[in-house]
């Protein structure tokens, strides 16, 4: 019920009347936390499917960023084709740990963290049970996506080491942030970083935005609350679109200054490494290096995350109330 009580066994009241005495139900409390608990989980469940499915792909487009050799779809097909013929199927998936590693913890708060900011949000502009208008639901994906960085990091700098390294250099994720802090320092583990979260800003925020937008526009002309699996994936595939092409060279300079370390490389600053790439490479070829790829994989990983995340949200609600109704 909405009042937050339920009937139990009938008993007498002051005046020594028969009367039905309410024992609360469920907390408001209680309830945000399962909320939480279940946006957590199905966001973490959302990212590792997502990374997993496009994880060839993200590698290839990392070694190009990285490096001054020029990106054409020929060049990534013959270094997806001389990384499985030299280094076997699995090699494709190099980094892919670290990345779980990652992609777990940031995809779960970042998808939690915009629940919580829309509710926050809604509860500040009036909107608390409706969709929000367009400029909060920017904000909502721009600081979901800004809270998840800066929690998690790390991590994302350690996969990209790992994504253009040898095995021989780092074996695993605990040795990349032991030799790192050892050799570069701890500020190192922090490279790149302010070009990551100048970068999620618009990503996150576009993202989310867009796939929010979508939703409510297709609720009012179909009628239907709940779109289907593939629309989901459409909608997603949009978003993806749309959100890193609006950042995608502060994505090659974040990885540019995440691998200086390895790559022989002295970046100091954004503006920097900017006018480093442009003069080495070109403004398009260099700072765009690898978008092509990056319109195939980011909507396939973006249409694949929101779509995991949104049906495994139903899923577990509908768990909890067979589970309600059980007891």
């Amino acid at each position: 019920m909405e009042n937050g009580i339920k009937e139990s066994p009938v008993g007498l009241n002051k005046n020594g009347a028969l009367a039905i005495l309410p024992t609360p139900l469920v907390s408001e409390g209680h309830k945000n936390h399962k909320s939480v608990l279940n946006s957590l989980t199905s966001g973490a469940l959302a990212g590792a499917v997502a990374k997993t499915a496009v994880a060839p792909l993200d590698r290839t487009k990392i070694i190009f960023q990285v490096s001054s050799n020029r990106f054409s779809a020929k060049e990534a097909y013959r270094l997806i084709y001389r990384t499985y013929m030299n280094d076997g199927f699995l090699s494709l998936w190099r980094g892919n740990s670290a990345t779980m590693v990652r992609v777990i913890p940031y995809a779960a708060i970042q998808f939690c963290a915009h629940e919580q900011y829309k509710k926050l949000l809604g509860s500040y502009y009036g909107f608390q049970g409706s969709a929000l208008t367009p400029i909060p639901r920017l904000l909502a994906g721009a600081l979901a996506g800004t809270t998840a960085t800066l929690l998690t990091y790390p991590l994302d700098l350690v996969r990209a080491r790992m994504a253009v390294t040898q095995k021989e250099m780092y074996s695993n994720i605990i040795h990349v942030f032991m030799r790192m802090s050892r050799e570069e320092g701890l500020k190192s583990l922090y490279r790149g970083f302010t070009p990551t979260v100048l970068g999620v800003i618009p990503y996150a925020g576009i993202s989310f935005f867009t796939y929010e937008t979508l939703k409510k526009l297709h609720a009012e002309h179909s009628g239907r609350t709940q779109p289907y699996t593939f629309e989901r994936l459409l909608f997603g595939a949009c978003a993806g679109l749309f959100g890193q092409s609006s950042s995608y060279p502060l994505d090659v300079v974040r990885r540019r200054m995440q691998t200086a370390g390895v790559t022989g490389h002295t970046y100091g600053s954004i503006i920097g490494t900017m006018q480093e790439i442009v003069a080495e490479e070109g403004f398009i070829r260099g700072l765009y290096k690898g978008l092509s790829m990056n319109w195939v994989k980011g909507p396939v990983a973006v249409g694949i995350s929101f779509t995991t995340f949104d049906l495994t949200q139903i899923l577990l609600k509908k768990l909890q109330q067979i589970s309600h109704i059980q007891r």
